[in-house]
């Protein structure tokens, strides 16, 4: 070896700083060439084959790969020098934040390659109901990527020097007051469970519960985003949910209607049997109501009308297209009423006057008034 190599600079031989330089040059090549041409290659042919998992796995791979070929010369570089152990043990630091940094890229790599369990947890779902998968595969990339990063951090607690047993059962001794203080959020999570598992509605489903009316949009292991009609957002916890009688009105496949209109007392029989008739065959010939079942029945002598009972459903369960129908049903019915000659009835009463205290012409006793029900034509 040359002298020029063995002089000291800044208290190292000059061939360490020409050591170091090397290693670290080497690493940063071999990581142009892996991510240039190795990982690129890998990707190529990943994605000719019919394998799903291999394009995922090869993406989750590549940057902790070309971290680690970086950390590794960083090491073996910073370890070319001959470092003092007094009055600090710097290559015991240097390891120590070396094992440090290789859990970290553990944990990286780990955290990345959630996506790959993800997407097989979401194929194997699919296989049973899409919905299904749409909705349980975020939950399940939270559950894996939390219990990453909780034996991640352990790791590296463990490799800080500390003890992980003694950190344990300390957790062991807290262990009864978390417990106390987080049964909410486990009752939320076997809300969820149980969400799951009976599937009483789906992200996008209107539904109503107690005060609450909204669409889903989103299911968390605590809780449910819904989006009520006035345009906000309530969060509400799963356990509510699952204690609460819940109605799925996206799961209607048509949308009654249920009303009562009143003619006057004075109308003509035929009239009313003529209405009747006309009525049910204006449902029967729209082709948005539904014709497995309907009712139009002349049912009631109401206290101000002769009241027929309309029941019928619309084919569509859309909001707007609901009322739409609605709307031209009870338009037409309008007409109808109005060619028969009828009117409708509205609550009226009839009231008498008399002075006389005679009882024979049927006034009320005493000489006051007498008040009972009539039709809308009396006065």
């Amino acid at each position: 070896m040359p002298d020029y190599m063995t002089q000291a600079v800044l208290g190292q031989e000059a061939y360490r700083y020409l050591a170091a330089f090397l290693i670290i040059l080497a690493s940063l090549v071999f990581r142009k060439v892996f991510d240039q041409y190795i990982a690129r290659k890998l990707r190529s042919w990943s994605e000719k084959t019919r394998f799903e998992y291999d394009d995922i796995l090869i993406s989750a791979l590549t940057p902790p790969v070309n971290a680690l070929v970086l950390s590794l010369g960083l090491f073996f570089a910073i370890f070319s020098f001959d470092l003092p152990r007094e009055p600090y043990d710097i290559p015991r630091f240097v390891t120590q934040t070396y094992h440090v940094t290789l859990s970290l890229i553990a944990v990286w790599a780990a955290y990345r390659l959630t996506e790959l369990l993800t997407e097989f947890t979401r194929q194997f779902f699919s296989r049973q109901d899409d919905h299904l998968a749409k909705q349980f595969t975020p939950l399940v990339r939270q559950a894996i990527r939390a219990t990453v990063l909780i034996f991640g951090g352990v790791m590296i607690v463990q490799n800080l020097g500390y003890s992980v047993s003694s950190l344990l059962a300390g957790l062991g001794i807290g262990g009864l007051a978390i417990a106390l203080a987080a049964q909410d959020t486990v009752a939320n999570v076997f809300g969820t469970v149980v969400m799951f598992t009976d599937k009483p509605f789906r992200v996008g489903d209107w539904i109503r519960f107690g005060e609450v009316d909204g669409f889903v949009e989103s299911i968390g292991f605590r809780s449910i985003r819904l989006r009520t009609w006035s345009n906000t957002v309530m969060v509400i916890p799963n356990k509510k949910i699952t204690s609460e009688i819940i109605e799925n009105c996206s799961s209607m496949n048509k949308r009654r209607v249920k009303m009562t209109i009143g003619v006057q007392y004075d109308s003509p029989v035929e009239k009313v049997r003529q209405l009747v008739g006309r009525i049910r065959s204006l449902l029967e010939h729209d082709p948005e109501v539904h014709q497995e079942y309907m009712l139009v029945r002349f049912t009631d002598f109401g206290p101000s009308s002769l009241d027929v009972f309309l029941y019928y459903f619309t084919v569509s369960t859309v909001w707007a297209e609901y009322l739409e129908v609605r709307e031209r049903i009870n338009l037409s019915i309008m007409e109808i009423v109005h060619e028969l000659g009828l009117s409708f009835a509205f609550p009226s009463r009839t009231v008498y006057f008399g002075n006389s205290p005679a009882l024979g012409d049927g006034r009320s006793p005493g000489g006051g008034a007498g008040v009972s029900p009539g039709g809308p034509g009396d006065s």
